[in-house]
């Protein structure tokens, strides 16, 4: 199926990733998408790529740890072709140590990433004070940091993926829902398409969450990105902090902000005093689509011929996603691919 005709239904980061790998193999691509591009999950405004700890390695975390050292490359490209930054760099992550044991745990994760992230990362323990006060409190006076950990500017990211696929010679189509006819077809349609995946008779594939973040006017660019109190805070290389976010099983209003986000907001400057003062520039929600393991789902369909599904990211999926747009591009146009058991559409079922 080397010169097929491939048809992507979204144009979320899933959607736009797959088109574009189809598309450097040789295959002919047309990208439906029923709002516009970046619309749902995709277009939020935090933006981490942080990888799963480094010990207890399974085929899931190597498929992840893959992706993101495949991911400053497919950047560098896709921002090169497309003439627009996506705000992408890989600077690191702090954790807070907040007792002995985690302490205990992240000393030993040192020499498990040195093994498993072979080379191309590390995993540190470092002292509070490290990195000139940029951080919250620890308990133990230490944190943990890896450099795998990058950031991104998700809207940016996708316009740059959109414009760099438009000029390789793709065809995205906006306001539609119905395709023109190919020879496959992939679904990559967000928390939407895996409810309605769900209602067959193979049972529940996957739901949505809700999540809301907030970005403030603080410069931070060139520090690494800092996990506390179930929060992220993502320096952004344009000046601005990202913070979040939520997760919400149940809500009324789909893309409303409302005060779950400003609760949010109240605990992200109770770790970063510094805040109060920082304009608050956007408010942002949005429903992410979540496979039934709380893992990208990957695969052919279980029902219809020749259409295939990626979908699921949640929180990795900007992660995740340079590996599953290769994956997928292998499945779809030669019929294998790698994908890891739990990644399977079968396995996400029930």
């Amino acid at each position: 199926m080397a010169m097929a005709e491939i048809e992507v239904f979204g144009a979320g980061i899933f959607g736009l990733t797959v088109a574009y790998c189809l598309q450097k193999r040789g295959a002919k691509v047309r990208v439906i998408e029923k709002r516009r591009v970046g619309a749902g999950a995709s277009g939020g405004v935090v933006g981490a790529l942080a990888p799963h700890s480094p010990d207890n390695w399974n085929d899931k975390k190597q498929f992840q740890f893959e992706s993101l050292i495949a991911t400053k490359a497919f950047w560098a490209e896709v921002d090169g072709i497309s003439g627009i930054a996506s705000g992408y760099g890989q600077t690191g992550r702090l954790v807070a140590l907040l007792d002995q044991r985690e302490l205990d745990l992240a000393r030993e994760r040192v020499a498990s990433a040195k093994t498993v992230w072979q080379g191309h990362a590390e995993w540190r323990v470092v002292p509070s004070g490290w990195t000139q006060n940029w951080g919250p409190d620890s308990p133990t006076g230490f944190f943990s940091f890896d450099t795998l950990s990058a950031r991104i500017s998700p809207r940016a990211a996708c316009a740059s993926l959109a414009a760099a696929f438009l000029r390789n010679g793709g065809e995205i189509l906006e306001g539609q829902t119905v395709g023109q006819g190919a020879d496959a077809a992939v679904l990559c349609t967000g928390y939407e398409g895996l409810m309605e995946m769900s209602a067959g008779p193979d049972g529940p594939v996957g739901k949505g969450i809700k999540g809301q973040g907030l970005l403030v006017d603080f410069v931070a660019s060139d520090l690494p990105q800092i996990y506390a109190a179930g929060l992220h805070f993502i320096p952004h290389a344009d000046g601005t902090l990202a913070i979040g976010s939520t997760s919400e099983k149940a809500w009324d209003d789909s893309s409303g902000t409302d005060a779950n986000l400003e609760a949010l907001y109240r605990r992200a400057i109770a770790e970063f005093p510094q805040l109060s003062t920082a304009k608050v520039l956007n408010r942002w929600a949005g429903v992410r689509p979540c496979g039934s393991r709380r893992a990208p789902v990957l695969g052919r369909h279980p029902r219809l011929e020749n259409t295939f599904v990626a979908n699921g990211g949640f929180k990795i999926g900007f992660g995740v996603v340079v590996k599953a747009g290769q994956v997928m591009a292998d499945l779809v146009l030669s019929g294998q691919a790698s994908i890891p058991k739990g990644f399977s559409v079968e396995a996400n079922f029930g």
